[in-house]
């Protein structure tokens, strides 16, 4: 991306991989909500360079060393994987202290620009460079490219959240958006005994939440302002609120009537808003008089992506992970899977990266 809005084609050498990484040739990947604030100049820190982060990729190099993935498990040529688009780098003070999914060091490779080596450090392209400190786990044999594609960031951040957040079985969980973060937070809470709620405005969005076992939907359009969706919620609960609301929507609006949709006592996962400067009015006493817990988070641990490939064996068959990518584009399209996704004309536009 030369600017927001724009896209330019660049071609470089391939790099041969260092001590323990990897290049990949990439397969599959996915347009998500945070390529879509970058493309619209509003993410907190890239105003350009590559585009992409969810993807599924085989592998067409090893680095001396690297033998086996984050699991143990043997690494060869022509073996399909995931990683994570981030790095843990072990040594900072958030590593050191166990927070490994606030890495300071975490876009150390990923915030490069493309004409820096080794080039390949984004997922709309037809190589990836995977650095020796990014987890790299093999893709089972039993998920397509399509489902797995969704693995990094989407699922791995919905099932990371909803640990944090401590879902528990037969509560109500009120979802924000029915994006790709919001369907795979349906079927993760489904999958803890969970009620779910799907508030969304796009009609196919919310027939992809009932698809995924949402118990009820709202749509937007049919009840247009926060005070009658929260009537509608307070229905549903039997006028107590959401026990769990799980914000996947960003959009800042969205956080500040999370705060009325949830029960007094009840618990705020936020994760869609990271636009800097987007504020809303929020009043700090009716937060402290209703008890919330609000728990922002940042990525995930590394090691959810595995978690997230083992719940697609066990469940995927259970929910319609294969119908997430409703819209598929060549390469040489990129721009229009961007445009449509941010026009919401798509729920998850994917990329077939090699297709030519």
């Amino acid at each position: 991306m030369s600017e927001p809005g724009h896209l330019a084609y660049a071609e470089y050498p391939l790099p041969v991989p260092e001590v323990g990484a990897l290049l990949v040739e990439v397969l599959r990947a996915n347009v998500c909500g945070s390529e879509l604030h970058i493309w619209n100049g509003r993410h907190p820190v890239k105003r350009r360079g590559g585009l992409g982060h969810e993807m599924v990729a085989r592998v067409l190099a090893l680095g001396e060393g690297r033998t086996t993935d984050n699991r143990g498990e043997p690494l060869s040529v022509g073996d399909r994987v995931v990683y994570t688009y981030f790095q843990t780098c072990q040594r900072c003070a958030q590593c050191l202290g166990g927070q490994y999914n606030l890495c300071d060091n975490a876009y150390e490779h990923f915030g490069k620009q493309p004409e820096e080596a080794p080039h390949f450090h984004a997922g709309f392209a037809t190589h990836y460079y995977v650095h020796p400190l990014q987890n790299v786990y093999k893709v089972p044999e039993a998920l397509s490219d399509s489902v797995a594609a969704g693995a990094n960031c989407a699922l791995s951040q919905v099932i990371y959240g909803i640990d944090q957040i401590d879902v528990r079985y037969g509560e109500t969980v009120l979802v924000q958006g029915a994006g790709g973060l919001g369907l795979g937070a349906v079927a993760v809470a489904k999958e803890r005994g969970a009620r779910v709620i799907v508030v969304d405005e796009v009609p196919a969005r919310l027939d992809q939440a009932k698809a995924f076992g949402a118990d009820h939907v709202l749509d937007m359009n049919d009840h247009a302002s926060t005070a009658a969706r929260v009537d509608v919620v307070q229905q549903l609960t039997g006028g107590r609120g959401a026990d769990v609301a799980v914000e996947v929507a960003g959009v800042p609006a969205a956080f500040a009537e999370g705060l009325e949709l949830l029960r007094r006592g009840g618990r705020y996962l936020v994760m869609g808003n990271l636009s800097p400067g987007a504020t809303v009015p929020v009043d700090p006493g009716y937060v402290t008089r209703k008890a919330l817990t609000v728990r922002h988070i940042d990525r995930y641990e590394a090691r959810y992506l595995w978690q997230a490939l083992t719940f697609l064996v066990e469940h995927g068959d259970d929910y319609p992970f294969e119908d997430l990518g409703d819209a598929e584009f060549a390469f040489d399209d990129v721009q229009e899977a961007l445009d449509k996704s941010l026009r919401r004309e798509v729920t998850r536009a994917v990329i077939r990266m090699n297709d030519k």
